[in-house]
């Protein structure tokens, strides 16, 4: 069964159809830039130039970078402010002619590595981090989802922690993999000491080089593994939510 998963991120929004059997894509992603303002009316426009690069005709999977409470986004960190309080399912709904679902971005990540990815039969307390423009987190308790927790906004050293130890910060300062390490290592030995899990998932675009900084980070108690499906989790779970998954 195939379904199209569309992924909006801070910087790009990228979709593709789904094989919902083998949680893989059909074909090669295609993405285009997210716009600048990132308004509902120009996002839009980009997944449908997204949606249409496929001639896709059916259903619909799209994660959005904030809250969401059905398909009505309630917070929007990395992109317009002109998004809280949207019905981005209707909006999108509209503007595709098709029928679509949303989600929370790090939520359809975290789903697609449970289901086909890294998390695959864990139990427990399991965190999904996503580290790109901002942090996104996933967090399931013997594999159900408590969607949008949003910690990437708690506070780490007076800021908020994706202002801190994001791959875009990581990035924009030119860190070294060992500064940019230790200041993830402080942030998941903050959501060690709230939540206590047994495995973090290091996801995002990072997670293809895992190998320069999971290595690095020390004192942690859980385990630490990157994401299988990497920066494709998100199409994938966006995919799943629009099939009822």
């Amino acid at each position: 069964m195939n379904v199209f998963g569309v992924d909006i991120g801070g910087s790009g929004i990228k979709g593709a159809p789904v094989d919902l059997e083998r949680g893989d894509l059909v074909e090669p992603r295609h993405k285009v830039l997210t716009p600048h303002p990132a308004t509902p009316e120009s996002v839009a426009d980009g997944v449908v130039e997204v949606v249409r690069h496929f001639g896709w005709s059916g259903p619909v999977g799209i994660t959005f970078p904030g809250v969401v409470t059905g398909s009505v986004i309630r917070t929007a960190a990395n992109v317009d402010k002109a998004w809280i309080d949207t019905d981005a399912g209707q909006v999108l709904g509209e503007r595709l002619g098709l029928r679509t679902t949303v989600l929370n971005d790090a939520d359809a990540a975290g789903v697609a590595e449970m289901a086909f990815g890294a998390g695959r039969g864990r139990k427990g307390t399991v965190f999904l981090l996503t580290f790109g423009t901002g942090i996104g987190s996933a967090l399931f308790m013997d594999g159900k989802l408590v969607p949008n927790t949003e910690l990437g906004h708690l506070e780490l050293d007076g800021h908020e922690a994706e202002k801190r130890a994001s791959t875009k910060v990581k990035e924009d300062a030119d860190m070294s993999w060992h500064h940019w390490a230790h200041r993830v290592q402080k942030y998941l030995a903050h959501l060690e000491m709230l939540f206590s899990p047994e495995l973090f998932i290091i996801g995002g675009g990072v997670s293809r080089k895992a190998d320069k900084f999971i290595p690095l980070i020390e004192g942690i108690r859980a385990e630490i593994i990157p994401a299988e499906l990497q920066n494709n989790a998100g199409i994938v779970g966006a995919a799943m939510s629009a099939a009822g998954r």
